[in-house]
C-alpha cells in the first residue's frame, strides 16, 4: 500500500481487500478526492453563493448558499478545500475561521425562515487554530452552531465526504441524518495529533488511527453515523462521478423521508439521536 496525502504526490490507486484505518485516512485526504464544489456542481442547479457573516468578513474556507436539488430549493453549507496548493492556500486548506461558521449559521437560519432543508458537506482537518481565529471567538462560534443546529426548525442532512476533523467538522455536522462515504474519516483529532499527545511521537499515527475508531464502519457500528455510502473500488478519487451519483441517490431518498416528518417530531428525534451517542450499556450483574 502506497500512502497518499495533501503533502504527498505518490498515491494509492488500489486498496487492500480489507483496508486498514490508516489506509482509509490516506484515501480521505487524497488530493484528487471530490471537493465540496464537485458535489455542488454535480448535484445542484442554480446555485447562488452567499458571502459574509455580517460581523467580520467572508471566510473562503466555508461554502454557503442556496440551490435547487431536483427542483427542490435547499440551503447548502460545506468546508471548502482546494484542489491544488495555490487553491488550498487561498481556502486555508478547508479550515474555517469563526466567521466561516457564523456564515454557515447565517445561511442555516435563513433556511429555517424559508423552510428549506439544509444539506451539509463535511470535509476539514479541523477549525483553524490560529491566534486571530481564537481572538475572534473560534470556540464560541463552534458552540453556537452546535446549539442552533440542535434546534433548527428545518430538516438537516449531513454528508461526511472526506475528513471529519474534531469540532471543526461537528460545527456543521449536527443533523437528523448523518451519511458517511465509505473511505471518509470522522474523529475527535487527527491520528498524528493523537499520537503526538499520547506518545509524544507523531510517527505512531498509524497506531493511533486504529485506536480512534474513525472509519465509516466503526462509526456506523457505534451509532454515530446512520448510513455508509459505498465508494468505487480504490476510493472516490478514481471515479468521482460514481461517488457523486451515490451521494445524489442517498440525498434524494433521505430528503423525501425527512420532509414527510412534522417538525416537532423531527426535533424530538434529533434530540434523542444525540443523547444516545456515547451511551454505555452494561449487562445485569456486571
Amino acid at each position: 500500500m502506497v500512502q497518499a496525502g495533501e503533502g504527498n504526490n505518490t498515491v494509492a490507486e488500489e486498496l487492500s481487500v480489507a483496508p486498514t484505518p490508516w489506509e482509509i485516512v490516506q484515501i480521505a485526504r487524497h488530493p484528487k478526492r471530490p471537493r465540496v464544489m464537485d458535489f455542488v456542481e454535480g448535484l445542484f442547479g442554480e446555485f447562488t453563493e452567499l458571502h459574509g457573516d455580517r460581523l467580520f468578513g467572508d471566510d473562503p474556507a466555508m461554502l454557503a448558499g442556496l440551490a435547487l436539488f431536483e427542483e427542490l430549493p435547499v440551503a447548502i453549507v460545506g468546508h471548502y478545500k482546494g484542489k491544488d496548493t495555490r487553491e488550498n492556500i487561498a481556502r486555508n486548506f478547508g479550515m474555517p475561521h469563526p466567521e466561516g461558521y457564523r456564515k454557515a449559521l447565517r445561511v442555516m437560519k435563513l433556511a429555517e425562515r424559508m423552510r428549506l432543508p439544509v444539506i451539509s458537506f463535511v470535509d476539514t482537518p479541523g477549525a483553524y487554530p490560529g491566534i486571530g481565529a481564537e481572538e475572534r471567538g473560534q470556540a464560541e462560534a463552534i458552540a453556537r452552531n452546535l446549539e442552533e443546529m440542535s434546534r433548527l426548525r428545518t430538516p438537516i442532512l449531513v454528508v461526511v465526504v472526506g475528513e471529519g476533523g474534531s469540532g471543526g467538522a461537528l460545527a456543521i455536522g449536527v443533523g437528523d441524518v448523518i451519511l458517511m462515504c465509505a473511505y471518509a474519516i470522522y474523529s475527535v483529532i487527527s491520528p498524528e495529533g493523537c499520537a503526538a499527545i499520547l506518545w509524544h511521537d507523531a510517527s505512531r499515527a498509524e497506531e493511533a488511527a486504529a485506536a480512534l475508531k474513525l472509519t465509516a464502519e466503526d462509526l456506523h457500528r457505534l451509532g454515530v453515523v446512520d448510513e455508509i455510502l459505498p465508494e468505487p473500488p480504490g476510493g472516490g478519487h478514481l471515479d468521482p462521478e460514481a461517488l457523486i451519483s451515490t451521494v445524489r441517490d442517498a440525498v434524494r431518498r433521505h430528503l423525501a423521508l425527512l420532509r414527510e416528518r412534522p417538525i416537532e417530531e423531527l426535533l424530538a428525534a434529533r434530540y434523542e439521536k444525540y443523547r444516545r451517542i456515547g451511551q454505555l450499556l452494561e449487562a445485569p450483574g456486571t
